[in-house]
């Protein structure tokens, strides 16, 4: 997935300009910043959930524009924050849906598909939410149920909008390690946004930082955790913040 002088922002108005970044196949980029800095916009942006204002995003060589949705999501998945609301779906039933880009317009599942949702719920291991009501599972149990839905697009990139913020520590690093495991074993793709930098740095192979207006820096990282540099980022004042361990002092 390519970025080539991409202008983000809402009704027209330009949020952040000339984005160039090439994500690489098998890599996990996160996108760290202070709220509200334009980390879900460029997501959405790439999603086409927003229009673009400038520039292009490219799908290998084919731009995005010229590509209609059911195109994108055969190669394209994505978890955003929004909470879904169900009647009466089990986990499985959630999961399935995923497959809905390849049943056409009556949305019957195949022998295939159902092995595909049989396989995302193993590589996610939810298999054991599978019957259960999906809107009586926890917050954690949901986030994975929704991820093993991505997966099961089998897709080669996967977009994350802030896909810890409604779970615990626990959770989190589950989360986090499934990511990270589907992208050893199935070389994908995945391109987030954290707020938690411990867990940007722990499993990230490039971090994008992003100031409001602006690209500041796309860097590994321990590029991008040097000293004082995130201090700058997120406008520190008070207090310093202690870039090896990522806490507060």
């Amino acid at each position: 997935l390519t970025m080539r002088d991409l202008t983000v922002g809402y009704d027209r108005i330009p949020l952040i300009k000339n984005i160039n970044l090439g994500v690489r196949p098998g890599e996990i980029l996160t996108l760290i910043g202070p709220n509200g800095s334009g980390k879900s916009t460029i997501l959405k942006t790439i999603t086409k959930q927003l229009k673009t204002i400038g520039g292009s995003v490219f799908l290998g060589k084919e731009s995005m524009r010229e590509l209609t949705d059911s195109e994108i999501s055969r190669h394209l998945s994505m978890v955003m924050t929004e909470r879904i609301h169900t009647e009466l779906l089990s986990g499985r039933d959630v999961v399935a849906t995923g497959r809905y880009p390849y049943t056409g317009r009556f949305g019957v599942l195949s022998a295939k598909d159902h092995e595909a949702v049989q396989e995302a719920m193993e590589a996610v291991h939810v298999l054991e939410f599978k019957d259960r009501d999906f809107a009586r599972i926890s917050d954690g149990q949901r986030q994975r149920i929704l991820l093993a839905r991505a997966i099961c697009q089998q897709p080669e990139i996967l977009l994350l909008d802030e896909p810890t913020s409604y779970l615990d520590i626990k959770y989190k690093l589950e989360f986090l390690s499934v990511l990270q495991e589907l992208q050893k074993k199935k070389g994908l793709t995945v391109i987030l946004s954290l707020h938690e930098l411990e867990l940007a740095a722990r499993v990230s192979d490039r971090i994008l930082c992003v100031d409001g207006a602006f690209v500041e820096q796309v860097g590994t990282p321990e590029e991008i955790f040097r000293p004082g540099h995130l201090s700058k980022l997120f406008q520190i004042t008070q207090g310093s913040f202690e870039e090896e361990s990522q806490e507060m002092e």
